[in-house]
């Protein structure tokens, strides 16, 4: 019996998110049924979270266990050999039995993009949420801070379940970075760099042509983070102050939040694990 952890790459436009739906195309029913195919019987593959429909990722984490011959490095190609194009295991390896790709996480990363020029390039549409409009970007800044912590986010949950099942419906979530970063928009799709890399560039001073929402944390609610975006977007046209996002917290009312913005800005970056579910392969 082998455990594969794959690390997968998509373009979430043309899915109905993570999570198996009969009858809709998803990111985890397209690894399910290759994944059947090279092993020869039923197969779970579990995912590190569950994106919604739209959403993409550059580095979500999968896993599932086998008995079979083949190694990770065979199943990298033969996944990417028969997945639609818009999937990509970029790294595969084998792991701990025990190792579980939702159960282990030890903090997920977040980014949503909002383009701030005039024009959006159409090469851009599916990645980014245009947003032309006067916004103050130094106020949206402070109050992603007030995020940074342990809180009770009900306010800034979606209508219904939390991303790690309707059995765990507890509010409480711990966030460990929320920042806006300021950069030039790529000509060209999805973003190139690493967040890393954003983080050591000087902060543009005056409006920038992307804003780039950063978050981290262990878990998130659902539509968490597409709320927070919102809310923070309400701050910065004005609709909400400072004290007023202080208050959510208590308030526990996720009508009184910001909206919940288009899923196509958003893009789970990273997740990560303790070394040691890593073994070595003879």
């Amino acid at each position: 019996m082998r455990n594969i952890k794959l690390t997968i790459a998509y373009d979430g436009t043309e899915f109905h998110g993570w999570q198996i739906q009969p009858g809709r195309p998803t990111i985890q029913g397209a690894l399910v049924e290759i994944a059947e195919r090279l092993v020869g019987a039923h197969t779970l593959v579990h995912g590190a979270g569950r994106t919604d429909a739209g959403v993409h990722a550059l580095g979500q984490v999968a896993n599932f266990r086998a008995d079979t011959r083949l190694d990770a490095a065979e199943f990298q190609r033969a996944f990417n050999a028969l997945l639609p194009s818009a999937i990509r295991v970029i790294a595969a390896e084998e792991v701990e039995l025990r190792f579980h790709a939702r159960w282990d996480a030890l903090a997920k990363t977040y980014q949503y993009r909002i383009f701030r020029g005039r024009v959006l390039s159409p090469f851009n549409r599916l990645y980014t949420l245009h947003y032309p409009f006067p916004l103050d970007e130094d106020a949206m800044a402070e109050a992603a801070q007030l995020f940074l912590g342990e809180h009770d986010f009900t306010s800034f949950a979606g209508s219904s379940g939390a991303e790690d099942g309707e059995k765990d419906v507890n509010p409480m979530r711990e966030i460990y970075r929320t920042e806006i970063l300021r950069r030039p928009s790529p000509a060209f799709g999805p973003p190139g760099e690493t967040i890393e890399g954003l983080a050591e560039r000087p902060a543009a001073t005056g409006p920038a042509e992307e804003l780039i929402y950063v978050v981290r944390g262990k878990s998130f609610l659902r539509h968490m983070v597409r709320k927070l975006v919102g809310t923070l977007l309400d701050v910065g046209r004005g609709k909400l102050t400072l004290d007023d996002v202080r208050g959510l917290f208590e308030l526990r009312d996720r009508s009184r939040s910001g909206p919940t913005v288009p899923p196509q800005g958003l893009a789970m970056v990273s997740v990560e694990y303790r070394e040691p579910w890593r073994i070595d392969i003879p």
